[in-house]
């Protein structure tokens, strides 16, 4: 099990969180996805590590960008 930890910038509302989650819930072996609307934490979880790589396509997918 693997836990990473993001910034989403962007998010205004329910729905927005719902967005991220959704797209970053695709990605193979996600098992959580925990998204903190107030701060733009995401936190992830995942049967192995994440590439960065699949997490910011995911975030960009739902409209929004990781912070860096």
């Amino acid at each position: 099990m693997a836990t990473s930890t993001y910034t989403v910038t962007g998010m205004t509302c329910g729905h927005c969180v719902g967005s991220v989650q959704k797209e970053i819930g695709k990605i193979d072996g996600v098992t959580s996805v925990d998204v903190d609307l107030a701060s733009g934490r995401v936190q992830i979880e995942s049967a192995a590590p994440l590439t960065d790589t699949d997490v910011i396509a995911a975030v960009d997918e739902a409209g929004y960008e990781v912070a860096r």
